[in-house]
């Protein structure tokens, strides 16, 4: 089902809003996420993939973990932008944790400083190729267990 049509959580951290832009502009008519299934959720308990921009602080990190903690399971987290993997520029400050696996395990991670839309979007989709493959690995599975 998730493999299907994921519902996204974008959550900004509060950094420059450049990958804010481009996760913004990867949702629009232009690239056409829906042909996909992807959609924007409304809240944490309807999302699938948390998408996070920016370098987390403190206060973030806080709201981050709490909204990872409202989502429910299955659930995966996407990394988007070199802030959200590593801190980038602000990683040595008083107040920045890192990068988002700092705080919750991290699935996929679009490096860039922004990422491109199209770079976005094909790794998102690569993600659910790998939840799907994932899922029908389990299946055959437990296939197997009930023949024997």
């Amino acid at each position: 089902m998730l493999s299907r049509s994921p519902w996204l959580l974008h959550f900004n951290t509060g950094a420059c809003n450049g990958c804010d832009i481009e996760v913004l502009a990867a949702l629009t008519p232009l690239y056409d996420p829906e042909r996909f299934g992807i959609r924007l959720a409304p809240n944490p308990r309807h999302a699938d993939i948390i998408i996070v921009t920016g370098a987390l602080t403190k206060k973030s990190a806080e709201r981050l973990r709490r909204l990872y903690e409202q989502t429910p399971d299955p659930k995966h987290v996407v990394a988007v932008g070199t802030c959200a993997i590593s801190g980038n520029v602000f990683r040595n400050s008083y107040s920045v944790v890192g990068g988002a696996d700092n705080v919750v395990p991290v699935d996929l991670y679009i490096p860039g400083c922004p990422p491109r839309p199209d770079a976005i979007l094909q790794a998102i989709v690569r993600l659910l190729k790998s939840i799907r493959e994932e899922a029908d690995r389990i299946e055959a599975a437990k296939t197997v267990a009930e023949e024997q």
